[in-house]
């Protein structure tokens, strides 16, 4: 069988999808990765056959901008009624699909069709985001299912925009998704339908327990969430068990990179947790590193470790709720301060889950001080039910298909198309 991973080329989306590409290939299958240009290091540095596609879109600059803000004002995160009138809706919806998947979508579409055409893939699997994927799926007869790389936020919305749509007058019913992806399908002869946006089946590695409400009628595919960060090595001193309990401090990537720096200030966390007897280890790139000065001596700064690796060893992490992140610590059972950024997508939302569940604390970024630092994970330390929670979660996601279950499960969906 031939699988397409394709995706559109945002490196913590692409991660996610590298663990099934392995399994896949392991059982015998031929994978290659598509994405645009920018991403062909990434997936080089997987092990993973590369197809470069388009040409690399601009949301990154566009966001460091500060362009995307004044545009993307509509959180997909809202989930109050009141709020999510038809207005709202109509006019914000519109801004997503203007302001981020045509802008990733347009530049790789007419070269991904040409690929699938040419090289005639059995299954696609594509990044939720990356509309080009499923339209060029449907025209060269291949399968396809999305693979999201946290909640569903994107059904959620979906339905609810399609719910208020359908109360008002036909004349008024505007959708800005089936309008653009519907003109894309049109120049290639494909009709516009909702398996365009949400794939055959859907793919989901949080585990029911963080799940957010979507359509019934959706097809979900579980599996289990394997940490992969990219290339890595252990450093000796990693295999050494700390002293004292060790607190992880990682805040991803993505803030860093779309919106020039972290939405929280690093030597704030690092001097709430000067105080308490732990074993700091902050990840941070050299350029985060050299605006810090002096840190606390209980700190070790470490440019990359890989996180499946660091957070065995933690006792607690405080984090920005990013579902890697997130995810890494509770498949093993590490509870979490998180401080999320309120507009940050799917962040908060995830975030507020895994503190629902007992897993973890919340500090909004406004509100991080050295004194809220230290009761935050104090409290962590302190308290053992916070470590139970995230052993829960950490079962509940044990429990799930393997990636290898799920490469046989989609062997099947191929071979009924």
């Amino acid at each position: 069988m031939r699988v397409l991973i394709a995706t559109q080329a945002e490196r913590t989306h692409f991660l996610g999808t590298v663990p099934l590409a392995w399994a896949l290939r392991a059982a015998g299958h031929e994978v290659r990765v598509a994405s645009q240009p920018h991403l062909r290091s990434v997936a080089a540095e997987a092990g993973l056959p590369f197809v470069p596609v388009g040409r690399d879109h601009h949301f990154a600059r566009v966001s460091r901008n500060g362009l995307a803000d004044r545009h993307l004002d509509f959180d997909m995160a809202e989930d109050r009624d009141e709020v999510l009138t038809w207005d709202h809706l109509r006019e914000g919806y519109g801004k997503v699909v203007t302001w981020w998947w045509r802008m990733v979508n347009d530049p790789m579409l007419d070269d991904l069709v040409a690929f699938c055409r040419e090289w005639g893939p059995d299954l696609v699997v594509w990044e939720p985001s990356t509309y080009a994927a499923p339209l060029a799926a449907e025209l060269c007869g291949a399968a396809h299912v999305r693979h999201l790389w946290s909640v569903d936020l994107f059904a959620r919305v979906r339905a609810r925009f399609l719910g208020r749509m359908a109360e008002q007058p036909e004349t008024d019913r505007e959708d800005p998704l089936a309008a653009w992806l519907g003109a894309r399908a049109a120049r290639y002869g494909v009709e516009f339908s909702e398996e365009l946006v949400h794939g055959q089946a859907t793919i989901e590695q949080v585990p029911a327990s963080l799940r957010v409400d979507t359509p019934s009628h959706l097809d979900y595919l579980p599996v289990r969430y394997v940490p992969y960060n990219g290339r890595a090595v252990v450093p000796d001193w990693l295999r050494t068990p700390p002293e004292r309990p060790r607190v992880g401090l990682s805040l991803g990537t993505s803030a860093s990179l779309r919106l020039g720096g972290y939405t929280v200030d690093v030597g704030t966390l690092l001097e709430g947790l000067a105080d308490l007897d732990v074993e700091v280890v902050a990840t941070l790139p050299a350029h985060e590193q050299a605006k810090l000065g002096a840190v606390p001596a209980n700190t070790r700064l470490v440019e990359y470790v890989p996180l499946h690796a660091l957070a065995p060893t933690c006792a607690a992490m405080v984090t920005h709720g990013g579902p890697g992140t997130v995810l890494t610590a509770l498949s093993s059972g590490i509870p979490q301060l998180l401080a999320p950024h309120p507009r940050m997508f799917d962040i908060p939302v995830l975030s507020g889950l895994v503190r629902d569940r007992g897993a973890a604390l919340l500090l909004p970024p406004d509100r991080v001080t050295p004194e809220a630092v230290a009761d935050g994970v104090g409290a962590l330390l302190r308290d053992p039910s916070f470590t139970r929670a995230a052993h829960t979660l950490r079962h509940d996601i044990a429990a799930m298909p393997t990636p290898a279950d799920l490469a046989h499960t989609l062997t099947g969906l191929a071979d009924r198309r």
